[in-house]
């Protein structure tokens, strides 16, 4: 059952949180493997369910002791067509382990012992091409087209909207911001950047964000930023009205290119508190931020330390990862 759906609380005022780094939490510190960075076939077998039961733990036990709220995404960044046919999974198949997802996530919050802050479901919608490369360039209605099962599946499953991570170009989020529009869902769009704060289309984030405001009827309910380090999405920010719509961000731990870390064969996990310097940064920079959490690298240390750094308290620990850039100049 969807609880927000109506209105999403981040809409308001208050810092929420989401998670991390799903896939290279799991690959690099719990040791599973992710044929085609895919998270979902876990979700076929007991087994799988509580390792994702344990990540998503990691993150209400983050946000329960800030008392702040939380956004936690479904394991269904790669459950579409394309990824789930590379992978053996039919058309109904996909849409038994959308629903699952969702359901997993419902126990979760059904389970949940505090009700200080809320808990929103958000079923999560990966790119069709890679992520990092735009690959084949396709139409909104194309998109839409596409987009359209997992959405309406994810949509009768009870999550409160639907997140679309790592989008390259406008065309893809256009189409699957109508969709989830069509389905009766609100949408979220986060777009990536390179290290200059482009899309990997290379069009400016404004541009990207413009265009798809008009060419969906201002669907999304708002959008993010994420698989990039802050020192890169910073340059991607001017003084434009389209930076409002900016609610969130899912920051990378390394600063890294895409390139790179596609062919890295270590995790760079960064420096947590570094990272959390700079989330806070992007904060006082634009106050309406108030969606953070992680991605690539990171793990619920980084999602607390950016939650402790945004809200003025001290960090829990000492350094913890392995290779950090110096902290942003206050």
């Amino acid at each position: 059952m969807a609880l927000h759906r109506e209105r999403l609380p981040q809409l308001d005022a208050g810092l929420f949180l989401t998670d991390g780094g799903l896939e290279t939490t799991l690959i690099y510190h719990e040791g599973v493997a992710l044929p085609g960075f895919a998270a979902f076939p876990l979700l076929l077998e007991e087994d799988g369910r509580d390792i994702l039961r344990r990540y998503y733990e990691s993150y209400l036990a983050v946000a329960d002791a800030l008392g702040v709220g939380l956004v936690l995404d479904s394991a269904t960044w790669r459950a579409n067509p394309d990824w789930g046919a590379r992978l053996g999974f039919q058309p109904d198949d996909l849409s038994a382990v959308n629903r699952r997802a969702i359901e997993l996530l419902a126990e979760l919050r059904a389970a949940r012992r505090t009700t200080r802050a809320p808990l929103v479901l958000s079923g999560c919608v990966g790119p069709r091409g890679d992520g990092y490369v735009p690959g084949e360039l396709v139409s909104a209605t194309r998109a839409a087209d596409y987009h359209r099962a997992q959405i309406e599946t994810l949509a009768s499953s009870g999550a409160d909207l639907v997140t679309a991570l790592t989008l390259t170009y406008a065309d893809e989020a256009v189409g699957i911001a109508r969709a989830a529009a069509d389905a009766g869902i609100p949408s979220v769009i986060s777009f990536t950047v390179e290290t200059d704060g482009r899309l990997p289309s290379g069009q400016r984030l404004g541009e990207a964000i413009e265009e798809v405001d008009a060419d969906s009827a201002a669907a999304p309910a708002y959008y993010m930023v994420n698989c990039a380090h802050p020192a890169h999405i910073e340059p991607a920010l001017e003084a434009a009205p389209w930076v409002g719509r900016i609610k969130g961000v899912r920051a990378n731990a390394s600063r890294r290119s895409h390139a790179e870390l596609d062919a890295a064969t270590e995790l760079d996990e960064g420096d947590p508190a570094d990272l959390g310097r700079w989330c806070r940064r992007l904060r006082e920079r634009c106050p309406h931020l108030n969606v953070l959490g992680g991605c690539c690298g990171t793990d619920h240390r980084h999602v607390e330390a950016m939650g402790r750094a945004c809200m003025g308290r001290p960090a829990s620990g000492g350094r913890t990862g392995v290779r950090g850039g110096s902290p942003p100049p206050t």
